[in-house]
C-alpha cells in the first residue's frame, strides 16, 4: 500500500501499570527525618493499609504515560477532516493567555470590585461577538452549543408565554444539525421536519406551508449540514415573521461566514455559537466548550442572568431581570475557554476573521475538485467550508465508506465524518478547516484517491482494514450495545 504519514511509526505495547514493577523500585527518595518519632496514643485507626501499588522507578512512570501518548491521535499530530465540527488548529499562544495566573486562579465568588479585569474580558468579548454577528446581545453562559440551542429554545418558550401565546411545534430542516430536534424537544416543542430541494437548500414552499399560528418558528444552520449556504435565507425568515414566529440560527459553522454574514440582516432572532469550533478553544475529549447566545434587542429581557454591564468605568454583575430564563448553571460558564476565544479574536482582528472563512471555504472547494470523479459528489454545486461525497461510485464493489474511513487510518489519517447528514446515502462529509496547507491537501487527497483505487483492485484490504493499528476493526453493533470498559 502507499506509504502515508504515520504509517511507518513505532507502535508501543503497553500493559497496566498493576501489571509492572518490582518490589523495591522507588520514583524518589524520602528525605530523613529531622524531628524525632511521635507515637499514636489513641486506639483509633487513622490510615488503613490502603491498596497495593506497584513499585515503580521514575522511568517506568515516565514511559508508561508516554507510550500511552503515543496512541493518541490529535490536531496537534495531524488533520482532522472532520465535517460539520471545526477541528482546527489552536494557537498556543490562546492557551498561554488563559494559564495567566491572575485568570486562571481568580475565584468565581470574588465581589465585582475584585474582579474587574476578568469581567472586562466577559463584558468585551459580548462585543465582540456581537460585532461579528451583527447581533445586539450576547451572553456568554452556555458551556457548549447544545446548551446554547437550548437556551435558544427556553428564550422561545419564554418569549411567548409572555405574550400569552401558547405555541407547540417549531420546524426543522432535515440539513439542520441533529440536536436541534432534540433541544426543542426538551423544552417541550413538537420538531416537525421540513424537506430540502435537490440542491440541498430550504425549500420556501414547505416552510410556507408548515409554518401557522401553533408554530414558534423555525431552526436554521446557515451554512447547513450539506456545506450548502441558504441562498434564500431573507424570504424563509420573513415567511416565519409574518406568521408572527421566531427565527434561531445554528452557528456551529460559522468558521465559513465569520465577518462576511450578517446575521441580523438575515433575519436571525437568536443564535449560537461554538466557541470551541471557530474562536480557537480545545474541541473535542468531553470538553470543555462554550456555546454563547446572540439576540436581537426584542429578546434581550429573556437572556440568561447573571449579565455583564459595564456602568461608567465599572464592570458589573447583574441579576436582577425579571423576565430571565434564570441561571443556566453556577458561576459564569467556562472561563479559560472564554479567555482562549477573546485571545483568539484580538490576536486575528476584524480582516484576519475575515480572512480564516475565506480560506475555510477556499480550501474545502478545493478539496471538492480534487476528489471530484474518485468518489460521488452528492451536490454538483460549490461548497462553503465543507463538502459531501458519497460511496456510489464504490458500491459496486462492494465497498462501503465504513470501509474507506477504515482504511485512511492505515495512512495515518484520521478518517472524516461519515453517514452524515442523514439526507445523502453513505456520506462522506469533509471539512479541512483554513488551517491546513496545500501541500497537506494535497497529501491527504492523494491518499484518499489511492484508496478508491486499491477499492477496485484489492477490496479485502479495505474491508479488513484497519490492520497498522494496535486494535483491528470492532464489532460497532457489539460496541455499541455491550460496550467493554475495563481494558
Amino acid at each position: 500500500m502507499t506509504m502515508g504519514p504515520g504509517l511507518s511509526g513505532l507502535i508501543l505495547d503497553e500493559p497496566l501499570l498493576t501489571e509492572k514493577g518490582e518490589k523495591g523500585r522507588t520514583a524518589f527518595s524520602m528525605p530523613e527525618q529531622d524531628v524525632p518519632e511521635a507515637l499514636f496514643t489513641s486506639d483509633i485507626k487513622l490510615l488503613s493499609d490502603g491498596p497495593d501499588f506497584p513499585d515503580l522507578s521514575e522511568v517506568d512512570i515516565v514511559r508508561h504515560y508516554t507510550r500511552l501518548s503515543t496512541w493518541n491521535f490529535g490536531v496537534d499530530t495531524g488533520m482532522y477532516p472532520l465535517g460539520s465540527c471545526t477541528m482546527k488548529y489552536n494557537p498556543k499562544i490562546n492557551e498561554k493567555m488563559a494559564a495567566t495566573p491572575g485568570l486562571a486562579a481568580a475565584h468565581p465568588m470574588l465581589d465585582d470590585e475584585l474582579s474587574q479585569g476578568s469581567l472586562q474580558i466577559l463584558f468585551e468579548l459580548q462585543r465582540s461577538l456581537a460585532a461579528i454577528t451583527g447581533m445586539d446581545e450576547v451572553c456568554l453562559q452556555p458551556s457548549a452549543g447544545a446548551q446554547g440551542e437550548m437556551a435558544g429554545m427556553l428564550i422561545f418558550a419564554a418569549y411567548f408565554r409572555k405574550k400569552g401565546e401558547k405555541r407547540t411545534k417549531i420546524l426543522i430542516p432535515d440539513t439542520a444539525h441533529g440536536t436541534n430536534p432534540a433541544s426543542a424537544a426538551l423544552c417541550g416543542f413538537k420538531p416537525v421536519s421540513v424537506k430540502s430541494k435537490a440542491d440541498g437548500t430550504l425549500d420556501l414552499a414547505s416552510v410556507e406551508a408548515l409554518m401557522d399560528e401553533e408554530t414558534v418558528g423555525i431552526m436554521i444552520t446557515n451554512p447547513n449540514t450539506l456545506g450548502i449556504f441558504e441562498t434564500s435565507i431573507r424570504e424563509v425568515t420573513a415567511c416565519v415573521h409574518n406568521k408572527g414566529g421566531l427565527v434561531y440560527g445554528d452557528g456551529a459553522n460559522l468558521n465559513a461566514v465569520m465577518g462576511i454574514v450578517d446575521f441580523k440582516r438575515c433575519g436571525i432572532d437568536i443564535m449560537h455559537l461554538n466557541l470551541h469550533k471557530t474562536f480557537s478553544t480545545p474541541h473535542g475529549g468531553g470538553g470543555p466548550g462554550s456555546g454563547p447566545i446572540c439576540v436581537v434587542d426584542r429578546l434581550r429581557p429573556f437572556l440568561p442572568i447573571p449579565k455583564v454591564i459595564q456602568v461608567e468605568e465599572q464592570y458589573q454583575l447583574v441579576f436582577d431581570h425579571a423576565d430571565s430564563i434564570g441561571r443556566l448553571h453556577a458561576f459564569f460558564g467556562n472561563f479559560g475557554v472564554l479567555i482562549k476565544a477573546y485571545s483568539y479574536i484580538l490576536t486575528m482582528g476584524g480582516a484576519y476573521l475575515k480572512k480564516a472563512s475565506q480560506l475555510a471555504v477556499l480550501n474545502a472547494n478545493y478539496v471538492r475538485e480534487s476528489l471530484d470523479g474518485s468518489l460521488k459528489l452528492a451536490y454538483d454545486t460549490p461548497c462553503m467550508h465543507e463538502c459531501v461525497f458519497s460511496d456510489a461510485l464504490q458500491q459496486k464493489h462492494n465497498i462501503s465508506t465504513l470501509d474507506i474511513a477504515k482504511r485512511l487510518i492505515d495512512h495515518g489519517y484520521h478518517p472524516p465524518t461519515i453517514y452524515f447528514p442523514l439526507v445523502v446515502h453513505g456520506a462522506i462529509m469533509i471539512e479541512p478547516t483554513e488551517t491546513e496547507n496545500k501541500q497537506d491537501l494535497d497529501r491527504f487527497t492523494e491518499v484518499l484517491k489511492a484508496v478508491v483505487l486499491e477499492a477496485k483492485e484489492d477490496g479485502d484490504a479495505l474491508r479488513n482494514a484497519p490492520v497498522m493499528t494496535k486494535v483491528r476493526r470492532l464489532d460497532e453493533t457489539r460496541a455499541a450495545r455491550t460496550p467493554c470498559l475495563t481494558g
